[in-house]
């Protein structure tokens, strides 16, 4: 039994809080009664492994991805290690890039192997995994405002739709960046492969030497971080139309592997 993690329905009655350490999950479920009842109780008994089998391999999960990379054991390592794999060979990428998509993947399936659900959905942090059963929909966007909630720029998935997996990236948010942008928001097939495309074209967007970027080291923020010695950002500066422009210039090959998942 893990004493740590925190599980309990939001006053709202129908959304499963699940927390332990570092992960934060919102999940909810619609159907009948009784098959919510049991995905939730799938959700809880899936979630209290899940951090103590990351961190059985946490070693393995910060180094960098290689083609010739050894594989973890885990469950949600191997969904981790299959989203990065695509892109190995083509830019500085780890396990990690993929942790929270990975999560909510799992939890997400832990529920539809023990539940009939019309639709579901599992939120770590704005990295989301979705089922849509025939016929269901889900209305999604951004949240400007976690105080005062309302979405902008929202699209409608419906069950024909490929897209299963929303995650956004940026410097901006609770991971580091080695890019500027404020947000990247991707929607794949796959929460864990959104999660890896968000982080990738987040980096990608960059203006590498200009003054109005503040870098720091990664590992003076987070002595234990996957990303080391890289520079992060932890500012931006005003930066004029021209230094925009040439900051959303994507690089050819991350762009490459991202138009493969879709």
């Amino acid at each position: 039994m893990n004493a740590r993690a925190q599980i309990r329905l939001l006053p709202d009655g129908r959304r499963l809080h699940l927390q332990d350490g570092p992960i934060d999950l919102v999940v909810e479920a619609f159907g009948e009664p009784g098959e919510i009842e049991r995905a939730y109780q799938a959700a809880r008994a899936r979630f209290e492994t899940v951090l103590d089998e990351l961190c059985g391999e946490l070693a393995l999960l910060r180094r960098r991805c290689t083609p010739e990379s050894q594989w973890p054991r885990g469950a949600v390592a191997r969904r981790m290690m299959a989203a990065v794999m695509p892109y190995a060979g083509e830019c500085f990428i780890t396990p990690m890039a993929a942790v929270a998509g990975a999560v909510a993947e799992e939890i997400l399936a832990a529920m539809l192997a023990a539940a009939t659900l019309s639709r579901a959905y599992v939120n770590d942090g704005g990295d989301i995994a979705l089922h849509l059963g025939p016929r269901d929909k889900f209305v999604v966007g951004m949240v400007e405002r976690p105080d005062r909630p309302s979405l902008f720029g929202t699209t409608t998935l419906t069950s024909e739709d490929t897209v299963r997996g929303i995650a956004t990236s940026g410097w901006r948010g609770r991971s580091f960046s080695l890019g500027i942008a404020d947000a990247v928001t991707v929607l794949a097939d796959r929460a864990a492969a959104a999660d890896t495309a968000a982080t990738i074209i987040a980096n990608a967007v960059d203006l590498p030497g200009h003054p109005a970027v503040v870098r720091i080291p990664a590992r003076e923020l987070a002595p234990d971080n996957d990303l080391r010695d890289l520079l992060v950002t932890q500012a931006v500066g005003q930066l004029n139309a021209a230094a925009w422009k040439c900051a959303s210039t994507m690089p050819p090959g991350p762009m490459k592997s991202w138009w493969r998942l879709r």
